[in-house]
């Protein structure tokens, strides 16, 4: 099992996932997260894929929910960097337009 990801914030509303998110690491991400976006209030959000060594469809999951918590307190996010495969794995449930759009707050 890979370790679960480290969310690295580099004070400008981006931040970068580096790690694993998979079912087993997927709720700990998430708060990690989620725990960013609340301190970030209004600032438009860029979360950077690139690290994102390990995954299954549960990273497709803590993506959509962090989209959504970021509805209730107001940023725009954003993701960049998708891996290849992470890509792949939208496209094949059909969500891959969702995760490329920008959600505004």
């Amino acid at each position: 099992m890979s370790a679960a990801a480290v969310l690295r914030a580099d004070g400008n509303g981006r931040f970068r996932v580096e790690g694993a998110i998979t079912i087993e690491c997927a709720p700990a991400v998430l708060e990690a997260g989620s725990g960013l976006l609340l301190a970030l209030g209004s600032v438009p959000v860029e979360v950077d894929l690139a690290g994102l060594t390990d995954f299954d469809s549960a990273a497709l999951g803590v993506c959509f929910e962090w989209q959504r918590r970021s509805i209730a307190t107001g940023p725009r996010i954003r993701y960049s960097n998708l891996p290849p495969k992470l890509a792949t794995l939208a496209a094949l449930y059909g969500v891959d337009t969702i995760l490329a759009a920008p959600v505004h707050g």
